[in-house]
């Protein structure tokens, strides 16, 4: 696709760029300090954010390459982590844009928006599959979806369009430079972040990832790479006409959606039976996806549904056995390294940021138990010389005095 060329001459506003570059930055840094690629950065973060601003208003402003490696947890996928630099602009886009289209998003998509993440979307259905089976004592289906290979399908011009026209159209609460803005958000939408990219790791990482996950086998102009701020706002608006799509067109009162993984609940099996039908065209022909085939999962409420690592069943929520097996396998990581040598200020950062990040998930559920033997058997015993648990086995925390220097 040909880049639009806008107007040098409209840019507005310059010094409140400087200081909203300046504010992106700050947002870019947290939970991403001690990053080489970070620390780069801030050795003089005042020029780089200079260079970057005047990069921008120049309407010259060209994307680094980005970083390639593949995880394993909680599934297996391939991440393109973008250079800092870029990162502060996928935060600049965020702050400016996500106002105009966080209203226009339904209530019960929990994606990348504040206050309505994993959690909120558990409780969420927890209280819809009561809401239908009137407490548990009527009937009622839960039809559970999700798109082949989402970020990998997903049409660059069709979402570039989608969010110049919202922009467009809400110009009136753009209280920013509009062309500016989207120069860069196409810019972000249409980089072909495997171009020149660094790669990490073996090509071994990727066997038994799919193509339809992997951004070097995309068809031309499709794919947005996971990993990117932008990316997660982006597959938001991608997919909200479908979300209005469910709720006014095939009047689903109970939905709600994860990225690509929605739930629709009702107490006509037979009708959820035919929504899969219209959802399956509705996304073939209006977003040229593809609802995954061997992941629908229709049952009665009785049977439960596993949905954000959790398992939701009548009276109970509970975490689910993939959540746990994970959090064992970071246990082993981090063993393998206490056992090598004694760790270091950044390697028991690490620790704590893995470890708590699988507690706070877990102790939002009945979990005391789990989490408690869990621990206690499985963690090597050197790394109680550097931390302690706190918060009823809800977090781990340094002990000061051993923090390595």
């Amino acid at each position: 696709m040909q880049l639009t060329i806008f107007d040098k001459a409209q840019v507005k506003n310059k010094d409140q760029i400087l200081l909203d570059l300046f504010s992106a930055y700050y947002d870019a840094r947290k939970n991403k300090r001690n990053t080489i690629n970070q620390l780069q950065f801030e050795i003089d973060y005042e020029k780089h954010i200079i260079k970057l601003y005047e990069q921008i208003i120049s309407y010259n402003y060209k994307l680094k390459r980005s970083i390639c490696f593949v995880v394993n947890q909680p599934v297996k996928r391939e991440i393109f982590a973008a250079d800092f630099a870029d990162r502060v602009v996928h935060h600049f886009i965020y702050n400016y844009i996500m106002p105009i289209f966080d209203p226009l998003f339904i209530n019960d998509s929990y994606s990348c928006r504040t206050g309505k993440g994993t959690h909120y979307g558990i409780k969420r259905i927890n209280h819809f599959i009561r809401s239908c089976s009137r407490n548990y004592k009527q009937d009622c289906y839960i039809l559970k979806l999700d798109i082949k290979g989402y970020f990998m399908g997903i049409n660059k011009e069709l979402l570039y369009n989608k969010v110049k026209q919202t922009l467009i159209s809400k110009k009136e609460k753009c209280n920013f430079d509009l062309p500016l803005i989207l120069y860069l958000i196409e810019k972000t939408v249409f980089n072909d972040s495997t171009e020149n990219c660094y790669v990490k790791g073996k090509r071994s990482n990727w066997e038994g990832l799919p193509k339809s996950k992997s951004l070097f086998h995309v068809s031309k102009n499709c794919g947005l790479p996971i990993g990117n701020l932008t990316s997660q706002l982006f597959g938001n608006v991608y997919l909200n006409d479908l979300d209005h799509f469910v709720k006014k067109q095939l009047k689903i009162k109970y939905y709600g959606r994860y990225v690509d993984d929605f739930i629709l609940i009702h107490p006509d099996k037979d009708y959820l039976k035919l929504c899969i039908s219209h959802i399956r065209n509705y996304l073939k022909e209006q977003l040229y996806l593809e609802l995954h085939p061997d992941k629908i999962y229709l049952q009665h409420f009785s049977k439960g549904v596993k949905y954000l690592g959790a398992v939701i069943k009548p009276h109970r929520i509970y975490i689910a056995n993939r959540t746990k097996g994970n959090f064992y396998a970071a246990i082993e990581e981090q063993n393998i390294i206490v056992r090598d040598h004694k760790p270091t200020k950044e390697e028991q950062k690490a620790f704590l940021s893995s470890m708590n990040s699988y507690l706070g998930i877990l102790k939002h559920y009945k979990t005391y138990k789990i989490r408690r033997k869990m621990i206690l058997e499985n963690l090597s015993a050197w790394w109680w010389n550097y931390v302690y648990l706190s918060n009823n086995i809800g977090k781990f925390v340094l002990k000061r005095k051993v923090i390595q220097s």
